[in-house]
């Protein structure tokens, strides 16, 4: 019998998260089960015999798993990779340690900057020089290389990034010394900035190609332990991970390329958001997935995500930007605006509640799991308040502990404030959600964007629990909660197309372009990109373009991307190259472009394959009542506890309207309903909660 079933797999910090889909009958079964950090692939196989089972099939009818993982961070955070040399243009050793001039805080005397990949020991010259237009001033000398290798055997080297200056216009020093050096070094992993990215700037460039090898060895293990895990549970099901652009590539790109999946986790909740929205005809939401660890925020425009081309892992402080290693590779745009489920609450010095960033995770756990731990988080809080039902935690498999979390709140946070134990929990609880509302807030500003008008839609663990207040901080009307909003991000990855992206920098002014160079860079990358689309297995006819550039006015610091029309290019069309980055600056600027001449820095061609057809359906379940009953749940609009009708969201069908406070649980997630949300399920089995003005009086 031909495969029918795609999985969709997303590790996170607590919890490893799974989507099946039978693809014949949209029929979908989740599971989610702790994250085993030593091994995430134990954790995986776990998930994945659960949805097997649930689903009543074999191992052989998985044609595809999608994954995305939060490994490649991790090994970078916690500096867990190999050991790694840079070797670079004489006189620029330092470069990747001096950074950028700018402070990201002007005040603080003690500021820390992020250490480098490789330590200065690590970092050699090669007495080489190419021109910024990439002609060759000073030749590479062989012998010169041949001894390098000697030194970097000597140092017990396990990988090498080469980075040097302008090869993103010329890569031949790099590509020479890497292929002397791989003779020399068996074993040793290279990797090229030019090809991991051949972009400008160089301390970008070598911080991202440094990350690239760095953690090379750890991706390609984890995933060779991924495929045993699948072939050893019967299934010869394709491999497919998530890029952290919301596309996804084969395992080989993946091998090469591991740090295009920093973010791939959480790149697929927002896909799961833009997969939603076009679906219920909201092409424009603001994403907000909260799990176990962090809680992230990302604007969908016209049913797609916005994307980044730089971003940053590791920051010395978590919510300072300027204080990470920054990687420079195409990623949708998502803000870490919080903590997560598992962050740990505690008092400062000053005599505050602050919450995180250090986390619980999966081991040892928020204070009510029973596994070890001690501290309050964000969990315990929500447990405390009534939210969380202690007997229904993962449907019921999981037992949590209410005394558990009232004892840690209490040691730690009640009674050093002199605080009761509830106030303590709900100060815990309101104090996320405002310092999610107000970065969330600070996103949408920076982008030009009115965030009072994106409905909110809510996904992970803990989000649906915390969606309610969030909006009504932020000034949203409407709440868009998903089925199986708990695995949110798994069903992004079902939901993205197999895409490629490529970047060549090629400065010039917008009025001397010249058009036959441009024309020539954007047929060498699409052509690349529809070759590894044909080794995939997608038909010519299926394959899509998408063309942008990275556009500024003249001497700025940095620039905006700009869509860029098909075709072949030259000086007849530059009016249209110019309109469009004008439409593109006055909407995020809301201003007119002054009168200055443009300069493009970078070209840039996404090569996707088609969307893939996703509808899901969920498995009927026994016929029931759709209210399980009610329980005491803290609203401060009442003053305290309140009874509150608590809901089967199995039970839900389309049209089914109520007003809150309601509780509505479903196996992964619970979704918190304030007074004055008023809850609607609508043909695909979406809550859409509005809040009104007056809404949900208290019941008796």
């Amino acid at each position: 019998m031909e495969p029918r079933l795609r999985v969709g797999i997303d590790i996170g910090g607590t919890f490893t998260d799974l989507i099946l889909v039978d693809d014949r009958s949209g029929t979908c079964w989740v599971a989610k089960t702790l994250t085993t950090a030593d091994d995430p692939a134990v954790g995986v196989r776990r998930a994945l015999l659960q949805g097997l089972e649930l689903a009543g099939a074999p191992a052989e009818q998985i044609r595809a798993v999608i994954h995305g993982t939060t490994l490649v961070t991790n090994a970078i955070i916690e500096r867990k990779g190999d050991k790694t040399a840079l070797v670079t243009t004489a006189g620029f050793r330092d470069a990747v340690e001096i950074a950028r001039e700018h402070r990201y805080d002007m005040y603080d005397i003690f500021i820390e900057r992020p250490k480098p990949i490789a330590p200065r020991h690590l970092r050699f010259e090669v007495n080489e020089r190419l021109l910024a237009d990439g002609s060759v001033y000073r030749p590479v000398d062989p012998a010169e290389v041949e001894a390098l290798a000697e030194r970097l055997r000597r140092a017990g080297v396990e990988a090498i990034a080469i980075c040097f200056l302008h090869s993103y216009r010329n890569p031949a020093h790099e590509r020479q010394v890497a292929a002397i050096l791989a003779e020399r070094l068996p074993g040793v992993r290279i990797s090229l900035s030019s090809e991991v990215v051949g972009e400008i700037r160089e301390y970008e460039r070598t911080s991202t190609t440094l990350a690239n090898v760095y953690v090379q060895r750890i991706v390609e293990g984890y995933l060779d332990r991924l495929q045993r895990e699948l072939t050893e549970l019967g299934s010869t099901a394709t491999l497919l991970i998530m890029l952290s652009s919301g596309g996804i590539c084969t395992v080989e790109t993946a091998r090469r390329f591991p740090v295009r999946l920093i973010e791939s986790g959480p790149a697929a909740g927002a896909l799961a958001a833009a997969y939603v929205g076009r679906l219920t005809g909201r092409p424009n939401l603001l994403a907000f997935d909260m799990g176990g660890t962090t809680a992230k925020a990302c604007l969908i425009e016209q049913g797609r995500p916005l994307i980044t081309t730089e971003f940053e892992v590791d920051r010395v402080y978590r919510f300072k930007k300027g204080s990470g290693l920054p990687i420079k590779a195409s990623s949708i745009e998502l803000i870490e605006i919080g903590a997560g489920g598992g962050s740990i609450a505690h008092v400062d010095q000053f005599g505050l509640i602050k919450i995180g960033p250090d986390s619980a995770g999966s081991q040892p756990g928020p204070a009510c799991y029973g596994l070890g731990g001690t501290r309050p988080t964000v969990t315990d809080a929500d447990l405390v308040l009534g939210y969380l039902d202690p007997d229904f935690f993962l449907g019921g498999t999981m037992q949590i502990s209410r005394e558990a979390a009232e004892e840690a709140i209490e040691r730690e946070i009640a009674r050093p404030l002199g605080l009761s134990v509830l106030e303590a929990a709900w100060s815990i609880h309101h104090l996320v959600n405002e310092n999610m509302a107000s970065a969330a807030r600070i996103h949408a500003v920076e982008h030009g964007k009115d965030v009072r008008a994106y409905p909110l839609f809510a996904s992970g663990g803990a989000g649906p629990v915390h969606a309610y207040r969030v909006a009504e901080l932020l000034g949203i009307r409407e709440i868009l909660c998903p089925f199986a909003a708990g695995v949110g991000s798994s069903i992004g990855f079902l939901a993205a197309p197999l895409a490629f992206d490529f970047v060549r920098s090629a400065y010039a002014r917008l009025d001397q372009v010249d058009w036959d160079t441009i024309n020539a860079l954007y047929r060498e990358m699409e052509d690349e990109g529809r070759q590894l689309l044909a080794e995939s297995g997608v038909p010519p006819e299926q394959v899509s373009v998408t063309r942008t550039a990275d556009m500024r006015l003249l001497g700025q610091a940095h620039e905006i991307r700009v869509p860029i029309p098909g075709g072949e290019l030259g000086p007849q069309r530059a009016g249209e190259v110019l309109r469009a980055f004008e439409t593109v600056y006055r909407d995020l600027y809301k201003r007119a472009r002054p009168g200055v001449p443009i300069e493009i820095m970078s070209w840039r061609v996404l090569v996707s394959g088609p969307q893939p057809e996703l509808t899901l359906r969920q498995p009927e379940p026994p016929v029931g009542e759709r209210r399980k009953g009610q329980r005491p749940v803290y609203f401060p609009e009442f003053g305290g506890f309140h009874p509150t009708p608590v809901y089967d969201r199995y039970q839900l069908r389309p049209g089914d309207c109520f007003d809150g406070p309601a509780i509505i649980e479903e196996r992964e997630s619970t979704v918190v309903v304030g007074p004055r949300g008023r809850v609607a399920v609508d043909q695909h089995l979406n809550l859409v909660i509005r809040l009104g003005d007056g809404g949900g009086s208290p019941r008796a």
